[in-house]
């Protein structure tokens, strides 16, 4: 991110700690991840350790420290699809892409994760594919799906 991104981001704040969290939300949008770099430029901003940033976001789920994938494959594991075989799917894209929950890819283009529940019990086992869902998953039809986002 360019240092006029930085100062555009933090030009809506006033520099106090209690703003971390606001911060780090609007930098992770922006990025689509809290990157190394924007931890440093916020600690200089609040006037903070970046160890004091880590500590706060690491304890939320909702932040992120690796750059995602282009394409955000979420693999739902609530009892519905872990009975349909949410699990059977969820190792089947593992060995496709060569990667476990929570990694992306070498390439960027895809990262995985598990959810407890996407909504769609009546469709499990459930993948959402960015902002799509894809009901009554199977291996071969996972395999043409992730074609389609190459």
């Amino acid at each position: 991110m360019e240092r006029s991104s930085y100062s555009q981001v933090f030009s809506q704040f006033k520099g106090e700690t209690g703003e971390l969290i606001p911060i780090l939300q609007e930098l992770q949008d922006v990025l689509g991840y809290v990157s190394e770099e924007s931890v440093e430029k916020t600690a200089e901003f609040l006037g903070i350790t970046e160890n004091e940033i880590f500590g706060v976001a690491s304890f939320y789920s909702q932040f992120r420290f690796e750059k995602p994938g282009r394409n955000i494959i979420r693999v739902c594991t609530g009892t519905a699809c872990h009975v349909g075989g949410g699990q059977w799917i969820s190792e089947t894209i593992e060995r496709e892409l060569g990667i476990k929950p929570g990694q992306t890819t070498s390439d960027g283009k895809y990262r995985l994760t598990r959810v407890a529940c996407l909504g769609c019990c009546a469709l499990a086992p459930v993948v959402q594919i960015n902002d799509t869902i894809y009901g009554r998953m199977t291996a071969n039809r996972l395999k043409d799906i992730l074609k389609q986002y190459e």
